[in-house]
């Protein structure tokens, strides 16, 4: 029953991650958005991991930590100079937040942040762990709001596969033991953080 439960919840959220895509994409299709010029030296990722795009936050609001990573990543050149605005803009829209009650109680809530592929170049998850939970909008029911404590930010400069890489992060989470989640989630190192993730994700 909880396997059912699961996969209904990952297809749930792969329709959804489509529709919206679709959605924006034809919203955004009059904006602009502009690089900051500066060379730039970012690690190239043979994975959808970089050790240096994993990070840990002390923020206390969406806001802050989506502009503290945006810095961190404009500087290492996985993102271009629009990213933030779009970022929070599509979070206002269509929120990421993810309910992982499903899946087990002793989770805390994740979401996954994203934007277009215009706006990035790369393709990577970046594991952000946070020391105190913020609020982010239910994905399935925006109107609700969720205490989340990690956070998978998804570039992809190939933005026709956005939901697949939604799907290896919902695989992940469905199929992971619930102790090695709780572990990853708890772990307050970028480099135990990438080393988890690397030898537990698996990537098509």
């Amino acid at each position: 029953m909880k396997a059912l439960v699961i996969y209904r919840m990952l297809l749930y959220y792969i329709g959804l991650i489509n529709e919206q895509y679709l959605t924006y994409k034809n919203k955004s299709k009059t904006c602009s958005f502009t690089n900051t010029g500066k060379a730039v030296h970012m690690t190239v990722a043979t994975s959808l991991f970089a050790p240096d795009a994993v990070y840990t936050s002390d923020k206390t609001s969406k806001e802050e930590v989506l502009e503290e990573v945006y810095g961190k990543l404009l500087k290492a050149g996985y993102v271009k100079g629009d990213f933030l605005s779009h970022i929070i803009e599509r979070e206002e829209h269509y929120p990421t937040g993810i309910d992982t009650s499903p899946i087990s109680k002793e989770l805390p809530n994740v979401a996954i942040p994203h934007t277009e592929g215009e706006f990035v170049n790369a393709r990577l998850i970046v594991p952000i762990a946070l020391k105190y939970p913020i609020k982010f909008q239910n994905m399935i029911e925006p109107d609700k709001s969720l205490e989340v404590k990690f956070l998978f930010m998804i570039l992809n400069n190939d933005p026709e596969g956005q939901a697949n890489v939604l799907a290896q992060i919902m695989g992940f989470l469905s199929t992971t033991p619930v102790k090695d989640l709780v572990r990853l989630f708890n772990l307050t190192s970028t480099k135990q953080i990438f080393d988890f993730m690397s030898e537990n994700f698996k990537q098509e």
